[in-house]
């Protein structure tokens, strides 16, 4: 699924072979139209531009943590990008001069593949454990690791830049 760029470097090591130290537990799963990664969005703006909604369907066992949820306007979603390779360490994205390592980019391939997702709430219902949110940039099946809301007053850095991006000029409300 994902193809080796010259410039790029691998780990020796497999961390899916690595005995487990964090126990994560996946909540539930992330329901969402996209059913390849040529056809996903690469982020959330790209994702709200396709107006296309997604669900996350929360496991029995954990519902009653979605208690008061209904109160955030957005919310952030840990998933666990489970198709991308754990291996690569350095990258070279196709629109990138330079390779780059995988601390500094937002690419799915990392070694705990974790993806974080800030989106709009739209409804929860937490005896279905049904979250309706404006969209997502995963695959359909992607499991859940956490739910956090969203608070703009600590989460949100309005002087926050990235070498080489213009990234005041892309706030989205």
């Amino acid at each position: 699924m994902f193809e080796t760029r010259d410039g790029e470097r691998l780990l020796e090591t497999d961390p899916a072979d690595m005995p487990p130290d964090g126990h994560v537990t996946f909540i539930g799963r992330i329901a969402s139209p996209w059913t390849s990664r040529e056809t996903c969005p690469k982020n959330m703006n790209a994702a709200r531009e396709t107006g296309q909604p997604a669900v996350l369907m929360i496991d029995l066992l954990y519902r009653d943590g979605l208690l008061g949820l209904e109160r955030a306007s957005h919310i952030i979603v840990l998933s666990w990008l489970h198709h991308a390779p754990r291996t690569l360490i350095v990258q070279k994205p196709r629109h990138a001069a330079d390779p780059k390592g995988v601390f500094s980019l937002r690419s799915p391939a990392r070694p705990n593949p974790i993806g974080l997702h800030i989106a709009r709430l739209v409804a929860v219902d937490i005896e279905t454990g049904r979250i309706d949110l404006d969209a997502i940039d995963v695959l359909d099946g992607t499991p859940v690791i956490d739910i956090k809301p969203y608070f703009a007053s600590t989460d949100a850095f309005a002087e926050a830049t990235i070498a080489g991006r213009d990234e005041l000029n892309r706030i989205r409300q």
